[in-house]
């Protein structure tokens, strides 16, 4: 089995730069996802709002997520992933949780400028003015 990865030049639509980013979240670089962040960028999750590259660091450093992507929604620079999300304990490895969850982005510049995390993809689709029409392959 031969897998894919994309690099840094690949990122060229909303689409490529969210699963860059993806990619490097969850091989756990904070430095490569950093890089397709904006310095300004937004996070809302479960938590609260956050902003800047410092509270993203520090979530990736904690939070031992990954998340596999089952679809991809996109139109102009918002992209939406439904995902299945595991979060793993970070000293002994030991899984915290999982959930089906949905991810909305929006991207400007080919780097992420927010991100928000949700329990039902409905409701990341209509905050990102996107439909299940809007399906993309990945």
């Amino acid at each position: 089995v031969i897998l894919h990865r994309r690099t840094a030049s690949v990122a060229s639509t909303p689409t490529d730069s969210v699963l860059a980013w993806l990619e490097a979240v969850n091989a756990g670089d904070a430095d490569a996802a950093l890089g397709r962040t904006a310095s300004d960028v937004v996070i809302v999750g479960p938590r609260g709002t956050g902003r800047g590259h410092e509270v993203l660091r520090a979530w990736i450093g904690h939070a031992g997520a990954t998340f596999a992507t089952r679809a991809v929604y996109a139109g102009g620079a918002a992209v939406v992933v439904a995902q299945h999300g595991l979060w793993r304990d970070a000293a002994s490895g030991a899984v915290r949780g999982e959930a089906d969850v949905a991810s909305r982005f929006r991207v400007v510049g080919e780097q992420v400028a927010e991100i928000q995390r949700y329990d039902e993809l409905a409701a990341a689709l209509r905050d990102a003015g996107l439909t299940p029409a809007d399906v993309h392959p990945h």
